[in-house]
């Protein structure tokens, strides 16, 4: 699923740059569903960035999501990250693969807060502080 392989810094930082794009546009709306596809895509950018900050890219196959989720939360030494993101990236799927998911006002503010959190998580980690 992964390759070892040595990011620059400046290919770390667009990661991390894409990654907060997407959450200021989440920030940016009051439509649960922008802000709920923003927030996901914002999650999903920070995992590659974290797992390119630990000299791995990820080879786009089935699952791939998972394991990104999964070695985030395991670097960042927080399970809860993995709890969440999970839930989030079932909820994605059943939106988009089933057209059934509905996300609500609080739902998405939940989610835009736990991601928040999370930024504020991987800032530490990487050595920044940008939000």
């Amino acid at each position: 699923m992964f390759e070892d392989f040595k990011f620059s810094s400046k290919q770390i930082q667009r990661y991390y740059d894409s990654a907060i794009k997407d959450y200021k546009i989440a920030l940016k709306y009051k439509e649960p569903d922008i802000i709920f596809i923003f927030s996901y895509n914002s999650l999903i950018k920070l995992a590659i960035t974290v797992c390119a900050k630990n000299n791995l890219r990820v080879k786009s196959k089935k699952g791939h999501h998972i394991e990104l989720i999964r070695r985030m939360a395991y670097f960042l030494k927080n399970q809860d990250i993995e709890i969440i993101s999970n839930e989030m990236r079932q909820k994605r799927n059943l939106d988009l693969y089933g057209g059934i998911a509905i996300i609500t006002e609080k739902e998405s503010k939940t989610y835009l807060d736990f991601l928040k959190k999370t930024i504020k998580e991987i800032d530490k980690y990487l050595g920044k502080l940008i939000i």
